[in-house]
């Protein structure tokens, strides 16, 4: 072997370990980042789970801060569920976190609604809004449909809301809407 040869085998011997140091803490950054964005996205069982795994081999400067974050999820879940008196609080509810923008927790509530309370138009209307908002036309258009075969006034009511103007050039939303214009 050369001297060149021995020198560049030398080297790799000892860049190697580092390399794959250097891919691990890489990971562990990155496993980190998406347990902290689970988090900030209120998934605190999966954000836990994510979190108690990666502690074991956390650099010591992500390891406290992993401590932190299982403290904050464990919190978060001993917290009680939430609990409704009538099915028009939990609407209420449904429809404050669509307004500030947690569909998924919206939808949820709304469709826990009709779960328990399957001819609710009310929640088949909210669901009608929340699908408007979020782009989904033919849901819209399905949630809006029951909302009114269930109760006439959802018809009228949708005429004049803003929520639906994603839809207001939709000739399927025209005509569930002014279903007597020829």
């Amino acid at each position: 072997m050369t001297q060149e040869a021995k020198s560049a085998a030398s080297s790799r011997k000892h860049h190697s370990p580092s390399a794959k140091s250097d891919g691990r803490a890489a990971a562990v950054v990155q496993h980190y980042q998406a347990a902290v964005q689970l988090l900030q996205q209120g998934k605190f069982e999966k954000a836990l789970a994510a979190l108690e795994k990666l502690l074991p081999d956390a650099p010591d400067e992500i390891k406290e801060r992993c401590r932190m974050y299982i403290a904050t999820c464990q919190k978060q879940l001993e917290k009680p569920s939430l609990v409704f008196d009538t099915p028009e609080e939990q609407y209420d509810f449904a429809v404050s976190q669509l307004n500030t923008g947690f569909y998924e927790t919206a939808r949820e509530q709304f469709n826990l609604i009709l779960a328990n309370y399957p001819g609710a138009d009310y929640a088949f209307y909210g669901l009608a809004v929340l699908d408007s908002i979020t782009g989904r036309a033919q849901d819209c258009l399905n949630n809006l449909a029951r909302a009114i075969e269930l109760n006439a006034k959802n018809r009228l009511q949708a005429r004049v809301d803003n929520d639906f103007q994603s839809m207001v050039d939709d000739p399927r939303f025209t005509e569930l809407l002014y279903p007597e214009i020829p």
